[in-house]
């Protein structure tokens, strides 16, 4: 791994299978919309080793007729909504601040758990969001210190903390700078 800049990860390791269905997930999502991957998948996208079965990510809030051409993209490129029978329902969801989860044809796990974002710290975390190159493609992810804090501070499952723990030995975060964003987490009700 090569921190390249604050907005800027090169990515130097072998992808997996999960990897592999986030960027195909990714190439049809970002012709669409702006996104960011949160939550586990950023810690296993740095090498900790656990099972997940959903990736996690906020979009921006779409239009009716642009999550309908993003909807008919995912679909003619084999994914289906686990969560929703019509795109009406989907759109719905999403408009009601829940999520909405895409899968492989195939295969229900794992799946993209998409959220729009729905209030200043998620605007906050799309807008503050790292690139991160691999070989096989680019992904943004949100912030490191804000991911560590709110898997310390608000999640607090042993995964999340052992997720957090991983995440700020790898990237020599502060404790003081996790305070920080544990306090941002606070001023905006998430406590």
């Amino acid at each position: 791994m090569e921190i390249i800049d604050e907005k800027t990860i090169k990515l130097e390791r072998e992808l997996n299978d999960l990897d592999a269905f986030v960027l195909d997930f990714i190439k049809v999502l970002q012709k669409h919309t702006r996104y960011v991957l949160i939550s586990g998948y950023v810690a296993l996208l740095f090498g900790r080793t656990r099972n997940t079965e959903d990736v996690d990510l906020f979009i921006e809030k779409l239009s009716r007729d642009k999550f309908s051409s993003l909807y008919r993209d995912l679909k003619e490129t084999g994914f289906y909504a686990l969560n929703a029978e019509s795109e009406e329902e989907l759109f719905s969801l999403l408009e009601d601040k829940l999520s909405v989860r895409f899968a492989r044809i195939d295969a229900p796990v794992p799946n993209m758990e998409i959220k729009f974002v729905k209030d200043i710290l998620d605007q906050f975390t799309l807008h503050e969001r790292i690139k991160v190159i691999t070989a096989q493609g680019e992904l943004y992810i949100g912030d490191m210190g804000l991911q560590i804090a709110y898997k310390r501070f608000i999640l607090k499952s042993p995964k999340d903390l052992e997720d957090a723990r991983h995440l700020q030995k790898l990237f020599s975060l502060s404790e003081e700078k996790i305070d920080k964003y544990q306090r941002i987490l606070k001023e905006h009700g998430r406590s």
